[in-house]
């Protein structure tokens, strides 16, 4: 491995079930049902549970590419690629995160602004989200992984909170089973990419994981709880709400906040909103880090440099997304690229990984044997 890592750096291997779930669950819950509903209809739950399948093999991919480099992204980038066009491509891997963060902070704003303070200005909310990261990343890999620890076990109170619309469920509605294509089901499971990306983030903070090498149980763990929450979620929303229904709402796990009433509190929502921060909060300080991370291992910079730019970026980016519409633009961007390079690149990178070390095993041997 190019830097190995010293011990007090390292978190125990078991916590790759809280980084792969923590990551995967934030914004893109509130409204993946509109998007899988559209291809899929109340057939929306299988091709969550197919995006989960893919997920899974994904993840098989990169455990194969990170055995066989013994370092992250950057080492397998230079071990295929060669120095100059590895580190290239782990420059737009830099850039994705911090694409991929941003997006997750300007949809939480846009929450914010939608459904408690409507004044709020943009830039106010973006200036102190950075200060606030700038504090959490700075501390290093193990205070971003307490946090992301906290942020799967706090909102656990807000899942039987979700449960109680069942109260006006309709299941009839989900029969008969498998009425569309497995076209339709593919194309709605793509949908759920925006939702499921971020356990990619694996192939950086790898190198930081004790006995990394048994840690891809506890990886597949945590894809796994990600599924049986969206899928679960899914069946809810479907029984819940009619196909017209999520069909025209944007935020449909939040909607169904307002079904809760309690004689205390008269908008349970404000609740689920101030709650989901805990959520949203390890999407973004795990993909600065990872962000800052790579062109610390890039361009042999100072990591809180790196932060600083990051952060800049994801400001700027922000302020250049004011309406809905540029929100939604980006979002549609951000899960494309996502898609290419977790579903497809992945993969493809195993296959030219294996014929880089059988070249260089075939001309090693040849070496020895003049």
């Amino acid at each position: 491995m190019d830097n190995p890592i010293k011990e007090k750096y390292l978190v125990s291997g078991f916590l790759t079930l809280f980084l792969i779930n923590g990551m995967q669950v934030g914004m893109g819950v509130l409204s993946y049902q509109r998007t899988v509903v559209k291809s899929a209809g109340y057939d929306a739950w299988i091709s969550v549970l197919m995006a989960g399948m893919v997920v899974h093999l994904v993840i098989a991919c990169m455990y194969i590419l990170l055995k066989r480099s013994n370092g992250d992204l950057i080492s397998i980038h230079q071990q295929i690629f060669g120095k100059w066009l590895g580190n290239t491509l782990s420059f737009f891997a830099c850039l994705y995160f911090v694409v991929l963060g941003t997006t997750v902070l300007r949809g939480y704003i846009e929450i914010v602004q939608v459904w408690m303070f409507p004044d709020l200005p943009t830039w106010g909310m973006a200036i102190v989200a950075a200060a606030f990261f700038y504090y959490v990343v700075s501390g290093g890999f193990r205070t971003v992984v307490g946090l992301t620890f906290l942020g799967v076990i706090i909102p656990i109170v807000l899942v039987p909170i979700l449960l109680l619309p069942l109260e006006f469920a309709n299941f009839i509605n989900m029969l008969p089973i498998w009425k569309h294509s497995i076209v339709e089901l593919a194309l709605g499971a793509k949908e759920t990419t925006l939702s499921f990306l971020g356990f990619e983030l694996l192939l950086l903070y790898y190198p930081f994981l004790k006995n990394k090498e048994l840690t891809q149980k506890w990886a597949h763990f945590g894809a796994a709880m990600t599924t049986i929450s969206y899928t679960g979620l899914m069946v809810v929303s479907l029984a819940f709400y009619s196909e017209e229904q999520l069909n025209r709402t944007i935020w449909a796990t939040l909607t169904l906040y307002k079904v809760v009433q309690l004689p205390f509190l008269e908008r349970f929502e404000y609740i689920g909103i101030s709650l989901w921060m805990f959520l949203i909060v390890p999407n973004i300080a795990l993909a600065l880090w990872a962000a800052s991370r790579c062109a610390k291992r890039i361009f042999q910079m100072n990591q809180r440099i790196a932060l600083v730019i990051s952060l800049a970026l994801m400001v700027i980016i922000v302020l250049l997304m004011p309406t809905r519409q540029e929100v939604g633009l980006v979002d549609m961007w951000v899960g494309e690229i996502g898609f290419y390079l977790v579903f497809v690149y992945i993969p493809i990178l195993v296959v030219l990984q294996a014929i880089v070390l059988k070249f260089r095993r075939g001309s090693h041997e040849q070496t020895t044997t003049m």
